[in-house]
């Protein structure tokens, strides 16, 4: 495989109680995804760089690493998404692949996820594990022509410590209904599974053709919610829906539902489900700390509608923001769009405001405040001129309070360093921690693809605190999109 580097001196044991620690030595790790990757001269076969804490070097794994389940293939796209936990229970992180366009013997895109193993002697070492559809796989339903297995994926742990790890299948036909999509969740250590859909008991609203259930996918603590954005609310086609569950597994064996809501949940003229919303594109967690609570017992939810249509402004695109209590209780709190007040910017037709979203608690052992619970949105479709198509952008804007209360925007020339060329949809890949926000560039000229960090905290055109690049002396060179997805 292409340039992968691994310098981490072994340890005794795992540290633990780190997140994102592949190697147990107590360092956080971060993950850059590349599923446009060539590997082994396979276009498209995809790699993730793993860039160790404390300057120990990167490692670059693919489907052709000794030890992965099956091999690098053209198109895989292996990748795509990923998720990060603990899945034994040794203290080493592990990491979760997603890899949708993985063929199944003829069967193409029906889909397939690697979990990577760390360990003290580094990740990858102690092997991997592939879960797929079929009756000899973890997941018993049969596989098919573009279920999209692994399109996202996320992990989380149950009440009791039980890790989880949630799959999507936006592409199942479940009954007979195109692309009604499927979700499974695979728990315990020894890796028991459960798939279901919104036809199972207690889950809100029904199965219908092209809802697309598992499209997206976020998870924090006991908690993870499932985005639909193909759903049908009343007549209005694609308007789209998001569905909260708990990880334990209720008695009638799947993950408890704890809530479900269209866009119609939310009040005023411009704030109710639409045809072709696609609310649930996009979604970002965080664990909220409300002042008269001792510790980050509740959630706030954003969900992105970016197909929403403002006034005169088609494909302008909105997001959500919502409290969610302990108890599962959901109240909406903010409707933000690029006209909000005091927002930077203005909504414009195809800017697409909220294609991609992240969000942190950058202090979860105090109060929550506007300056802790941070989100970013993404603004793919934004234009500076006629010469920047697409240039593209992130909006930074507080999860509580008036959203334009203290935001501030970034693209190539503010914040972000110049960058020139059409189509850089500066926007479409966030990733964040509780001390950077994460940008990747993975589009436009290669020279420029990169992915860039900021602090949370940072003033309007601020500098990035440090910038991640191929050929860069940390990341190898060559790459397909570096930073596609990033964390």
């Amino acid at each position: 495989m292409p340039g992968s580097s691994q310098e981490a001196e072994a340890v005794t044991a795992c540290t633990g109680g780190v997140a994102s620690d592949f190697n147990g030595d107590g360092l956080p790790d971060l993950v850059m995804a590349d599923p446009m990757a060539t590997v082994s001269g396979l276009p498209k076969a995809g790699l993730v760089n793993v860039i160790l804490g404390g300057g120990k070097g990167t490692v670059q794994v693919s489907q052709d690493l000794e030890g992965i389940p099956d091999g690098a293939e053209a198109g895989d796209q292996f990748g795509f998404s990923f998720a990060v936990y603990d899945a034994n229970k040794d203290g080493c992180s592990d990491l979760a692949v997603g890899i949708p366009y993985e063929d199944v013997g003829t069967v193409p895109d029906a889909g397939f996820v690697q979990l990577v193993y760390g360990s003290t002697s580094g990740l990858g070492t102690l092997g991997a594990v592939g879960f797929r559809q079929g009756a000899d796989g973890l997941m018993k339903e049969v596989y098919e022509a573009e279920d999209w297995v692994g399109y996202s994926v996320a992990t989380t742990v149950s009440k009791t410590g039980v890790p989880n790890l949630i799959i999507g299948a936006p592409g199942e036909d479940v009954r007979g209904l195109t692309d009604s999509g499927l979700v499974t969740s695979v728990y315990e250590s020894d890796f028991k599974a459960v798939s279901f859909d919104q036809d199972s008991p207690g889950v809100w609203e029904t199965s219908e053709s092209y809802d697309q259930f598992g499209a997206s996918l976020v998870a924090s603590g006991q908690l993870f919610v499932v985005g639909a954005p193909g759903e049908s609310i009343d007549t209005d086609l694609a308007a789209g829906a998001v569905l909260g569950f708990r990880p334990s597994i209720n008695t009638d064996g799947i993950p408890a539902p704890a809530f479900g809501m269209g866009q119609a949940r939310a009040s005023g003229s411009e704030s109710s489900a639409e045809h072709g919303d696609r609310f649930g594109t996009s979604m970002a967690i965080a664990p909220y700390r409300p002042s008269t609570s001792t510790a980050a017992t509740d959630w706030l939810l954003a969900v992105g509608a970016p197909s929403e249509d403002l006034v005169g402004s088609i494909d302008a695109g909105a997001v959500m923001t919502y409290h969610i209590t302990a108890a599962g209780g959901v109240t909406i709190l903010n409707w933000i769009d690029q006209n909000t007040a005091n927002v930077e910017g203005a909504a414009e037709p195809g800017d697409f405001f909220g294609q991609r979203l992240t969000a942190a608690n950058t202090s979860p052992t105090v109060v929550s405040t506007a300056s802790t619970m941070r989100l970013a949105v993404g603004v793919p479709g934004e234009e500076s001129s006629e010469e920047q198509r697409d240039k593209g952008g992130v909006h930074n804007l507080p999860m509580v309070g008036a959203p334009g209360a203290s935001d501030t925007w970034m693209e190539p020339g503010i914040g972000i360093p110049e960058t020139s060329g059409n189509q850089l949809l500066t926007g479409i890949s966030l990733g964040s921690t509780r001390t950077a926000l994460l940008v990747g560039l993975p589009y436009g000229p290669s020279a420029g693809h990169a992915v860039y960090g900021f602090a949370w905290s940072g003033a309007q055109g601020a500098a990035p605190t440090q910038t991640w690049r191929p050929g860069d002396g940390i990341i190898p060179v060559g790459d397909g999109a570096f930073g596609t997805a990033i964390g």
